[in-house]
């Protein structure tokens, strides 16, 4: 049985037991990437790499950061002054997706959530609302917001770095608003209205790692409350933003950026160490690690070509530009929800334009389309970092993600096949 055979089987196991969660999600991606090591598909240093991986060390360090705005109160003074504006639960989803998606224009989807999570909580749980019914809508506005400008997601990157190396004419900054804003309005639209009514209202989600925000935020006195430590919150918070937006001038890496933040916090005794140990939600760090193996296998084996080649021969080489459109944003989107954004786009972008070439279409036209695929990862909890992390404190299954997710992929689909030719005509 060759590698990418057996890279699929692991793959379809590991989406059983996701859906069904006869095991808990972190375990369930452990023992595939255990199984991918006892087959022989990956070797030992794969299997445990992406615990150094630049995401994972990301949400690490971000997780302490968005901890310490609840921490030292702040996120309770923000939750207030949002609250003061948006009194029902609707208008409250409304501010945090108009919040998430316009920060995640210029940061990463992953530090936009990591920041604006525990601030959410916090005002669902001072509110009387369900967290459940607000935390999902903020992961697919930072995915939506991720899609109006090139660096808003790392997807938009690696379609570019194709097309450079291709000596393709490239995108321009905010070229990708075209795409990104209509579906950024339709997207906020759904969540309000169809969406809404899909999401599960439950109990629970007042917790981030170990730390009960509840608990805390119900104490009367507490000495982290202080001016200072409040002001150093935000500090770290802002500096790590000017950081994360002007990363290619300032030089220093996204996840080393959170790293330090996380660091100057306990130094100055903003949060001490058992805060910040408190913070880490490991399910999720381990959840988001132990997934990437599987990503480097389905590209090294070559199982993720499998799966294209196989979807793509069906429609045929003959096939109308709007037809072939439609079929590569749902492979790249199939792709997205078992692999990063990035894996996904940057496997796609070479078929992608080779198929463009071979149709005579603009080649833009096809490889938007794969940027946008690549950030439609509603429908998984492992399809993107965001989606994941918001997986425990939303108290969400599995199925909640593909009840809510997939018509809006359906309506994604159907925006991108009509906009996208309208933009960049074949």
């Amino acid at each position: 049985m060759s590698p990418a055979v057996i890279t699929l089987l692991i793959l379809l196991l590991a989406a059983i037991l996701f859906l069904t969660e006869k095991l808990p999600v972190a375990v369930t991606a452990l023992l595939s990437a255990l199984l991918l090591y006892i087959t022989g598909v990956v070797d030992a240093e794969t299997i445990f790499s992406g615990f150094t991986n630049n995401v994972v060390i990301l949400i690490t360090g971000m997780f302490v950061i968005g901890a310490s705005l609840f921490e030292t109160g702040v996120a309770k003074k923000i939750g207030q002054l949002i609250t003061k504006f948006a009194k029902t639960e609707k208008q409250l989803l409304l501010a945090i997706m108009l919040i998430g998606a316009g920060l995640s224009a210029f940061l990463s989807n992953t530090s936009t959530t990591a920041v604006l999570m525990p601030i959410v909580i916090m005002i669902a749980a001072s509110s009387g609302f369900s967290s459940s019914k607000l935390l999902m809508p903020l992961a697919y506005a930072t995915a939506l917001g991720g899609m109006i400008t090139l660096v808003g997601t790392n997807g938009n990157l690696a379609v570019q770095g194709v097309m450079e190396n291709e000596n393709v004419p490239v995108f321009g900054f905010f070229e990708f608003a075209y795409i990104g804003i209509p579906l950024t309005i339709v997207g906020i639209i759904y969540m309000m209205t169809i969406g809404y009514k899909l999401i599960p209202d439950r109990e629970g989600g007042t917790m981030i790692g170990d730390l009960d925000l509840s608990k805390i935020e119900n104490e009367e006195k507490n000495e982290n409350h202080t001016p200072v430590k409040q002001f150093m919150s935000v500090a770290v918070l802002i500096i790590a933003i000017i950081f994360m937006v002007f990363e290619e001038q300032i030089g220093v890496p996204l996840h080393v950026v959170s790293i330090m933040g996380a660091v100057v916090l306990v130094v100055t005794r903003t949060m001490t160490e058992k805060q910040a140990y408190r913070s880490l939600d490991l399910s999720t760090i381990i959840l988001v690690a132990a997934m990437m193996p599987m990503a480097t296998a389905l590209g090294e084996t070559g199982a993720a070509n499998m799966i294209a080649d196989s979807v793509l021969g069906i429609v045929g080489g003959d096939a109308s530009p709007y037809v072939l459109t439609g079929i590569i944003f749902c492979i790249t989107a199939l792709l997205t929800s078992v692999m990063s954004n990035t894996a996904a786009a940057a496997l796609m972008a070479p078929i992608g334009l080779v198929l463009a070439v071979s149709i005579g279409a603009d080649p833009k036209a096809v490889m938007m389309t794969v940027a946008v695929g690549a950030s439609a990862a509603y429908a998984s909890p492992i399809g993107t970092p965001p989606n994941t992390m918001i997986y425990g404190p939303g108290n969400y299954t599995f199925m909640d993600y593909i009840k809510c997710g997939f018509p809006f992929l359906v309506i994604q689909l159907i925006i991108c096949v009509i906009v996208v030719p309208m933009i960049w005509p074949f």
